[in-house]
């Protein structure tokens, strides 16, 4: 009996001197845990990179900085071929900045961001010269501070493509333009407008802009929606949302901002006022990259149904 009972005050004085060393050394203080799990939330950037149909198309990353300056270098990693970002890129897309290419040094001032290459960039395959630059240019200038771009290559400005010896503007913007499409009659009094189609991969759904370069004096605002609605025949492997019967009432264009006013075909669901996301997204963005602009407007008969911040 004796022995049973030494026997228990051994254990429970065992028990009692682990559980004390569990105290000891993994304090059950809250704080003190939670600080030191310290959890950022990933946040997406969008990028342009070419897909399956060699179209320019508009996914996205994540990005691991927040400051501009970071940012950059992590933009042109993710648009360089074995780049460090490029186990993250989504499947059946692809960069287009050649291999071993370097970003040597580039600054940013007053919303002009100059970029300096190794001679590696110019070892681009020819099909696809003026679409690296579409990539860069519409990638860097989604950065709010990027307004417009000046390439150079081992410190000297890249004036031409180097394959085609196209003739280069002295700063890249958006209206450069994207996936190009020339319907010309002449080269006077030309028009461009950036239309965001969709394009799908297994189940993602994803924009690509196209720039149709055209004689046609039509506003441009009346162009964008008249062709999502119509999807011209010579694009292929893209889709738009937008129904044949949504009619285009009334616009306001502003400095900043437009304001459409539309039938109610322009709704997915009339009860509850609804804008499918691709319609409106489709509309907002081809806006925004054709008229420069921060904020579409979407009305239904007159009535406010909702506002789209770019």
């Amino acid at each position: 009996m004796l022995k049973k009972s030494a026997l228990r005050r051994i254990i429970l004085a065992s028990l009692a001197l682990v559980i004390l060393l569990i105290i000891y050394f993994f304090p059950t203080n809250s704080n003190q845990i939670e600080s030191s799990l310290t959890y950022v939330d990933p946040i997406e950037m969008p990028i342009f990179l070419i897909d399956n149909n060699d179209y320019v198309a508009r996914t996205t990353i994540v990005k691991n900085k927040e400051d501009v300056m970071d940012v950059i270098p992590e933009v042109i990693d993710a648009l360089t071929i074995g780049g460090s970002k490029s186990s993250y890129i989504p499947n059946d897309f692809k960069a287009l900045i050649p291999k071993n290419t370097k970003l040597l040094d580039f600054s940013l001032t007053e919303g002009l961001l100059k970029l300096n290459f190794s001679k590696e960039f110019l070892t681009i395959e020819a099909k696809y010269e003026e679409k690296m630059l579409e990539s860069l240019i519409y990638s860097l200038t989604e950065l709010n501070d990027v307004k417009k771009i000046m390439l150079f290559v081992e410190g000297k400005q890249l004036t031409h493509l180097p394959h085609s010896n196209k003739k280069l503007p002295n700063t890249l913007d958006k209206d450069y333009g994207i996936n190009k499409i020339y319907n010309l009659d002449s080269i006077k009094d030309t028009s461009k407008t950036t239309i965001y189609y969709l394009s799908k991969s297994n189940d993602l759904y994803y924009y690509v802009p196209v720039t149709e370069i055209t004689n046609d004096a039509t506003e441009r605002v009346e162009v964008i929606i008249n062709n999502l609605k119509s999807l011209p025949t010579y694009h292929t492997n893209l889709i738009s949302f937008l129904q044949a019967s949504a009619s285009l009432q009334n616009y306001e264009l502003l400095e900043d901002s437009i304001s459409l006013s539309f039938n109610n075909y322009l709704l997915a669901n009339l009860n509850e006022k609804e804008i499918l996301e691709e319609v409106k997204y489709s509309i907002a963005l081809s806006l925004r990259d054709t008229y420069n602009i921060k904020e579409v407007s979407f009305n239904i008969n007159d009535e406010l149904i909702e506002t789209v911040a770019l």
